[in-house]
């Protein structure tokens, strides 16, 4: 997906998410986890991220980012005014995560617990995942 992408899409992708993920409170660590980054990354790299350098062509990477972008958009539809309250949503505990918060269950479950997050927001995407079909 991302190589279809041109660079500046690129890089806007990257500076969208790493700003996101700031403004949930994540430390450099928990960013890379989150990002599914390769272990060679230092989370010192991170800066770069958050100025002129898109996210590394990696498969594992894009396919988180594509999930973060998509928590991101589904949070900014569901507080369109306040985009503060997405971050407050990403810290309160939630009873379809075992009373975690989401920021926790991304943390503890990787993928797995950013895809539960995702399909916590938004309704379609965790109907695409349960193989629903309308009749």
């Amino acid at each position: 997906v991302m190589a279809t992408l041109n660079s500046e899409q690129n890089l806007l992708r990257t500076l969208k998410v790493m700003s996101a993920l700031d403004d949930w409170g994540l430390n450099g660590d928990q960013i890379l986890y989150i990002l599914d980054f390769p272990k060679t990354e230092r989370s010192r790299h991170l800066a770069k991220y958050r100025k002129d350098t898109p996210f590394p062509d990696d498969a594992n990477v894009a396919s988180r980012v594509k999930i973060l972008l998509g928590i991101i958009d589904a949070l900014r539809t569901t507080y369109p005014r306040n985009l503060q309250m997405g971050a407050r949503w990403m810290a309160a505990p939630h009873v379809r995560l075992q009373n975690r918060c989401p920021l926790q269950a991304m943390l503890e479950d990787g993928e797995q617990g950013a895809v539960a997050v995702l399909s916590e927001l938004d309704c379609a995407y965790a109907w695409e995942l349960s193989g629903s079909k309308i009749n």
